[in-house]
Formats: structure tokens, C-alpha cells, sequence
């Protein structure tokens, strides 16, 4: 795959029209050795290194990483890291979105280092600036500090120091890039913390080789003897520090500090952006993110995926306009994609404009029908279903299991039985899933029918017929496999018999044994508790799921801490939960739908209620009445609602 993404890298490069950044990227390559003696040959990579650290934080400028560039590797092949860079590493800044190359030579000769810059433009292929440096002042021949440094302040007047001026230690860090092998590189580290130990990037790069070898207690360590000498290093090693210490401990909030130190040290950054970004959307502080992303976005205008997140960002601040703007941006780089229609529905849905994210959603599916397995056809009959228009969503769900039956996929009979459900004809879909579970146990199709099984205990529990459920989950445990056991174990565990909310604890701790299934027994915890109508320590239980999930993680989860909110007395808390409409899955209706959907109609009517809006109350009563259907929930909804209305 490597050969045609690079002759399209190539292409795109010399005819796209590109938007022009507000930041120059500039890729500094491994420098040229034109000297006799190949003892001189690692100054190739200490020029380039040197070169890019005291670049960063440069106004106007982004001095783009060797390690950003060999991120590549993967992708167009691997390039030898110790060869010239103007040979091995310029395809590789092309396709870091490099706006400058620099790539250089330099000698020793009479015992005296002399290096040169040639600054190109790769969109023309011109030289726009030479520099040079050496011998004039009389530079050491193993003096690449100084010589580095001159270039350096030839390309900006405002440099950064370097975080050492031992060229031992410089030596052996470059080694340590150049190395083989891990063992090779370990060494080569922990000598150049041996010779500087005040030295900040041997300690991150070694602790990173020993998280990667599973050893987070050796990292732990090397990271901790490191921020004990921080106060002798500058102060973006110093944050890069701290990033790598909340990184490996999962702290939250230390890692998104750290972050932000460091985008005021280097403000063209687009790494530390992103990872700001990502920080704040985890921690849904949606204007921040947003933010960090336009941020990303002046250094990277096209940067495809930031563009896509930006759109998400925008949207849970509830900025429809501008989520939509950056999504057409992200259209226009990228014309023949579906990705960027699929998320202008997405946008679209979440702010209620339901008929304009069907017609994009349709439009995706048009534009590549196996997109997500052809699941745009699905998104778009869920966003009708959600007008409340059952039979124009029937016609569209009608047009996604036609195609699965086309493709003869054998989930598409599964499918029909989840679009009953969800579309208010509970009694059918109940019928028709235990048909096809009975007439795939025994075939190939065993962990679909395992699968069935679960989905059909859940409904059971939610039609009110715990014994029923208890048998079906039993039978799905029986079939189950490896993609089935979860949700099998999930049903068994919810049709055990009625019991206190410390005794569901007790027994999800007994069936979740493992660290590793900690966040399935957390769900199946909480699902049991809201069965029991043990709303209080399922609103605390959720709370928690909810403030350590992303916002697209689960659509479930707003709705259902917003129900155990108003069960407790907190509508106020639960209004803002409800602002937005659940992202359909492009692959069916999840396992435990029902925990959500329609329900969300219900509570939004019961917060409208009591605002003193009876009329956006009565609305939202009536479509959850139309999508439950005549069959009733144990929780008493449908009653509840009748009467309001």
C-alpha cells in the first residue's frame, strides 16, 4: 500500500491548491556530512535536532520534529535515519505538510566545523534562503552547538536554548534515535543521562522504550528522577515533562496543565494543540476545544481530521454554524469522501435539524453505499424515525435491509427484528428475533443467535418478565463465543432475581473479577440498579461513567444520568443532559437501547413539564407514546405520560 499512497502524496503535493497557513512548517533535515571523516557522521542528526528545539517557539514558525517525521514510516515505508536527509527524508515532509525545507551539509576541515542551510519552498521547488555558519567565529570541530545555533538565528532572531551543551550527551541521544534496537537505544540513553543529568529528552525517550516494554514502574521512576532536576532545564522540557508523567498515570487534569503551559511556550505546537483538544473534549469543555482546535488549524488549515473534530467540538458547544463551516472546509479538501457528509449528519442531527441530516446522511450513502458497511441508510431512517414520521423511517430502514439481503448478509433478518423494536412494535420484533435465534443456534450463525438471546432477555426485563429473561440468558450464555460472551454475561448478570443496590454491587464484583472489566461492570451495575428503580446510586454510578467518558463514547449515557436527575428531584440537572439528540450507531440498535431510546422523549417531556411548557411537553410525550408502542415498560412511562397529555 505504500507505493500508490506515496504517488499520491507526490501528486497531491504538485497540484493541490493549498490554504495558505498563518505558520510556516518547516522540516530541518539530517545535514549532509561532506567532510573525510565518517567519525563526524552523527553531527548529521545533532544539526537537525539542535536546529529544530531552538526553532520551537519561534513567532510564525512550526519547526516540525524528526520524530513527527519518521511517524510516517508506517505509512510510506521505512527511511534510513541515518542517511542524508535530503535523500531520506524529504518524502517524508511532504507528507507532514512541510511548507520550508531545510536540509544542509557541513565539514571539518583543519580542525574547524563550517556548515550551510539551503531553505526550500517544496510547493515550487525554489530556493528562497542559504545560510551558513563557520569558520569565521571559529567554531571547534566538535562544536555543533554553536554552529547549529548560528543557523539557527539566521532562520528566526528568537531562539530557545538547547537543553544541553555537553556533546557527549548530545552524542549518545543521537545515537540512542539512530539505534537499531531498543536495547542499543536504552543504552545509548542512560549514558546521556550519565554524562548530563540534567538532560530532559533522553529521560522521555527512555521512558516511553520502557512503557512500550510494559516496565511503567521503570518509567515511572525515570520520569520522576527527571522532574526532580526539572528546575535546571527550560521550561517547554520541563511541561513536556509533566505531559509524560499524567500521560502514563491517566491524570486528566495534570496532563491538560501541562498541555497548556506548553502552547504558551510554543504556540505553533499543532501536536500540543491536538492533545490539548482531545483534553478539553474529554473533559466536555467544548469551548476550550474548540479553541485548541482553530489553533491546530492555523498551523495545519489542512489538517483533515482536525477540521472533522472541530465540527464535533463546535457542535457540543452548540455552535451549529461554525461546527458546519469547519465540516464544509473538511468537504471541500475532500470532495470524494463520505466521512465529511456522515459528519454534517451528525451535526445536523444533534442539533434537532432532523430532515437535513437525513438528506446528508443519504447523500453519504449515495456517494460510497459501503460506506460503514452501508449503515448511512440506517442513520438516515433513524433521523426520520425521530421526527415522528414511522412510516416515512419504514421506507428507508425498508431500503438498508434490501441491501443487506443484496449483499446476503445474514444479520439482515436480525435487523428487521431491532427496527420493530426501536420503531414502537415491541410484541413483532419480540417474535421475529426469537424466530431467527432458534433457526441460527445450531448453524454457523451460533454467536448471532448467543446474541440474540441477550438482546432478547433485555427486552423481557423491559417488558416486565424477569423468568422470561432469565431462560433466554441462560440460553445465550450457552451459545456464546468470543465476540458474544460480553453481552451474554451482561443479560445473565440482569435477570438475576431483585436485590438491594449493595447486593447488585456484590455480585457484579463476583462476575467482573479483572481490572480489564472494570468499565463493563460499571454498565451492567448501573443498567441493574435503574431495573430496580435504585435511582441514587445509579445517579452517582453514572456520574462517574459519565465525566471519564467521550462525548461520542455512548449516547446513552447523558440520558440516563439525566433520568436518575429528574427520579431524584434535579431537573435542573437534567435539562442541559437532554440538549442533544443521541447519534444513531451506523451498525443496528445497541443491546441496551431501550436504557435510552425513546425514553429520552419521556424525560424531555417530564424537564418540559416542569419549565412550564406544556406544549413542548405534550410534543415530546406523544412521539415517546408512538415509539414505545401499546406494549408497556415496567417503569410506567406510558402511563405517566397519557396522563400529562
Amino acid at each position: 500500500m505504500a507505493a500508490p499512497l506515496l504517488l499520491f502524496l507526490l501528486l497531491a503535493a504538485c497540484t493541490r491548491q493549498p490554504v495558505g497557513p498563518r505558520v510556516e512548517r518547516i522540516a530541518i533535515l539530517r545535514f549532509e556530512n561532506l567532510g573525510a571523516g565518517v567519525s563526524d557522521d552523527w553531527m548529521g542528526r545533532a544539526f537537525s535536532e539542535v536546529i529544530t528545539a531552538e526553532l520551537a517557539g519561534a513567532p510564525g514558525l512550526y519547526a516540525i520534529p524528526s520524530n513527527r517525521l519518521h511517524g510516517f514510516d508506517q505509512v510510506l515505508g521505512p527511511r534510513p535515519v541515518s542517511l542524508p536527509g535530503i535523500s531520506a527524508e524529504r518524502t517524508l515532509a511532504f507528507a507532514s505538510g512541510a511548507t520550508r525545507l531545510g536540509y544542509g551539509e557541513y565539514s571539518v576541515r583543519a580542525g574547524r566545523l563550517s556548515a550551510r542551510l539551503t531553505i526550500e519552498d517544496p510547493r515550487t521547488g525554489k530556493t528562497t534562503n542559504v545560510v551558513s555558519a563557520g569558520p569565521s567565529g571559529h567554531p571547534a570541530a566538535g562544536d555543533v552547538f554553536a554552529v547549529a545555533s548560528e543557523l539557527a538565528r539566521r532562520i528566526s532572531s528568537r531562539v530557545a536554548p538547547y537543553g544541553t551543551n555537553s556533546v557527549p550527551a548530545l552524542k549518545a541521544c543521537v545515537a540512542a534515535r539512530e539505534s537499531a534496537t531498543a536495547a542499543a537505544a536504552a543504552q545509548n540513553l542512560n549514558q546521556a543521562i550519565a554524562v548530563d543529568p540534567d538532560f530532559g529528552p533522553p529521560y522521555r525517550l527512555l521512558a516511553q522504550l520502557k512503557a512500550q516494554q510494559q516496565d511503567r514502574a521503570g518509567a515511572e521512576a525515570l520520569l520522576g528522577q527527571a522532574l526532580a532536576r526539572a528546575g535546571a532545564m527550560p521550561p517547554a522540557e520541563r511541561a513536556r515533562l509533566e505531559l509524560e508523567a499524567a500521560n502514563l498515570h491517566g491524570d486528566l487534569a495534570a496532563g491538560k496543565s501541562a498541555l497548556t503551559t506548553l502552547v504558551a511556550l510554543e504556540p505553533n505546537d499543532p501536536a500540543a494543540w491536538s492533545s490539548l483538544a482531545e483534553s478539553c473534549m474529554s473533559r466536555r469543555e467544548y469551548q476550550q476545544a474548540v479553541l485548541s482546535y482553530r489553533k491546530l488549524l492555523e498551523v495545519e488549515p489542512e489538517d483533515v481530521a482536525a477540521l472533522n473534530q472541530l465540527g464535533y467540538a463546535a457542535a457540543y458547544a452548540g455552535s451549529f454554524d461554525t461546527a458546519l463551516d469547519a465540516l464544509r472546509r473538511y468537504q471541500a479538501l475532500r470532495p470524494a469522501d463520505a466521512n465529511p457528509l456522515d459528519s454534517q449528519g451528525d451535526v445536523s442531527l444533534l442539533a434537532g435539524r432532523l430532515r437535513q441530516a437525513e438528506n446528508l446522511y443519504l447523500q453519504a450513502a449515495k456517494k460510497d453505499p459501503n460506506f460503514e458497511n452501508g449503515g448511512e441508510l440506517w442513520k438516515a431512517a433513524m433521523a426520520r424515525l425521530m421526527s415522528g414520521d414511522v412510516a416515512g423511517a419504514d421506507k428507508l430502514a425498508q431500503q438498508y435491509i434490501e441491501a443487506r439481503e443484496a449483499a446476503k448478509d445474514p444479520v439482515a433478518e436480525y435487523h428487521k427484528a431491532e427496527w420493530s423494536w426501536v420503531s414502537g412494535r415491541r410484541k413483532s420484533a419480540w417474535q421475529r428475533l426469537a424466530t431467527f435465534a432458534r433457526g441460527a443456534e445450531n448453524g454457523p450463525l451460533r454467536e448471532l443467535a448467543s446474541r440474540a438471546y441477550s438482546q432478547l432477555a433485555v427486552w423481557s426485563l423491559v417488558l416486565g418478565d424477569r423468568a422470561a429473561a432469565g431462560q433466554l440468558a441462560q440460553k445465550g450464555v450457552l451459545l456464546a463465543g468470543p465476540s458474544s460472551a460480553g453481552a451474554a454475561t451482561v443479560a445473565r448478570y440482569l435477570a438475576e432475581p431483585p436485590a438491594s443496590s449493595s447486593e447488585w454491587s456484590v455480585r457484579a464484583e463476583r462476575l467482573f473479577p479483572n481490572a480489564s472489566q472494570d468499565s463493563i461492570k460499571d454498565f451492567a451495575l448501573a443498567y441493574a440498579l435503574l431495573l430496580g428503580k435504585e435511582f441514587q446510586p445509579a445517579s452517582l454510578l453514572l456520574k462517574e461513567l459519565y465525566d471519564g467518558a467521550k462525548p461520542a463514547a455512548d449516547p446513552s449515557l447523558p440520558v440516563m444520568l439525566a433520568w436518575t436527575c429528574l427520579e431524584t428531584g434535579r431537573a435542573k440537572d437534567a435539562a442541559p443532559l437532554l440538549r442533544l439528540n443521541p447519534i444513531p450507531s451506523p451498525n443496528g440498535v445497541s443491546l441496551f437501547a431501550p436504557f435510552y431510546f425513546p425514553r429520552i422523549y419521556y424525560l424531555r417531556g417530564a424537564v418540559a413539564e416542569k419549565e412550564g411548557k406544556p406544549d413542548e411537553a405534550r410534543a415530546n410525550y406523544q412521539l415517546f407514546r408512538q415509539l414505545s408502542g401499546p406494549d408497556l415498560l415496567i417503569w410506567g412511562e406510558e402511563q405517566r405520560a397519557s396522563r400529562a397529555q
